[in-house]
Order: structure tokens, then C-alpha cells, then sequence
């Protein structure tokens, strides 16, 4: 399973008509703690910042599930409400569920929420739907596991002894 930080980065960010302009935006990445989340983020920006930044905020995220696409312009947060039954109370039990869906407009981000949840076997309800203020989101890839210079895996460590 999967664990999303929200990460808030302060930087100059230079507009399209060229004037600086600091901003705070917030991201989103999966990583294993607060740790992880704010090397990979800063491993993020210094690809994507000229100058200087800082990681002003870092806190796990509710989102339980990511659906990127393709094309879209923005991020979209959803608010599921699914019914299970308890049945060692014998009752209804509700659950809260959210997501994060790229789209263009909110037409075609609950299209695709529908469309993404389509696995779901228990009826849910969309009870909110509307434009994150997420700018970018960074899942998890294997190749950022790179081991840093200097060192050798343990694996291959324990190779070399036998």
C-alpha cells in the first residue's frame, strides 16, 4: 500500500511574461516517511527549480488512490462515501474514501473517476469533487533507489564475503 505526503516547497518562480514571483505550491509523493518524502522532494525541485527553495511543510495525505491520465490540466480531489456491512455488529458502516484524478475539466474528472473505480463491487457515492491545489504529483519509481557513490547494495556485499 501506498503512502502519500503532501509536500509544501517555497521557490521563485519566474512567469511566462518573465517576472519572479515567490510561491508556495503543494505536491504530492509516495514514500516510506517523513524522511524519504523530503530527499525525494528536494531531488524533485533541484530538477525542476533554478536557485534556491525549501520544504516548508511535509504531512502524510489522506488520498487513498492516484489516477493519472495522460492528458489533463489539473489535479482533481474526490470525496467517496462507501456503505460496507459490519457484520460482527450486524450494521451499516461508512467509510471515507479520497482520490486524485487529472483532468481537464470537473465533467471529465468524474467521467474518469467513474471509469477508475469501475473495480468496485460496493455501491459509492461522490459526495465532493473539485480542483486540488496539488500542481504535480511524483509516484514512486525504482530507479530513484540508485545507491548513492561510494557504497555496494548488501546483497552484493554479502556475495563478495562468501
Amino acid at each position: 500500500m501506498q503512502t502519500w505526503f503532501e509536500c509544501k516547497v517555497k521557490y521563485v518562480k519566474v512567469s511566462e511574461s518573465g517576472k519572479e514571483q515567490t510561491v508556495t505550491e503543494n505536491f504530492l509523493l509516495d514514500a516510506v516517511s517523513f524522511t524519504d518524502a523530503e530527499t525525494r522532494m528536494i531531488r524533485q525541485m533541484q530538477q525542476m527549480v533554478k536557485g534556491e527553495f525549501s520544504v516548508t511543510d511535509i504531512k502524510k495525505s489522506k488520498i487513498a488512490e492516484v489516477f493519472p491520465f495522460e492528458n489533463g490540466e489539473w489535479w482533481f480531489k474526490a470525496t467517496i462515501n462507501l456503505v460496507t456491512i459490519d457484520e460482527e455488529a450486524g450494521r451499516e458502516k461508512k467509510l471515507r474514501t479520497y482520490y486524485l484524478i487529472m483532468a481537464d475539466d470537473i465533467k471529465e474528472a468524474l467521467e474518469r473517476l467513474d471509469e477508475s473505480l469501475s473495480y468496485l463491487v460496493i455501491p459509492y457515492v461522490v459526495s465532493s469533487l473539485a480542483v486540488s491545489t496539488i500542481v504535480d504529483v511524483f509516484p514512486y519509481e525504482p530507479s530513484e533507489s540508485a545507491v548513492p557513490e561510494g557504497f555496494t547494495p548488501l546483497e552484493k556485499e554479502t556475495e563478495t564475503e562468501e
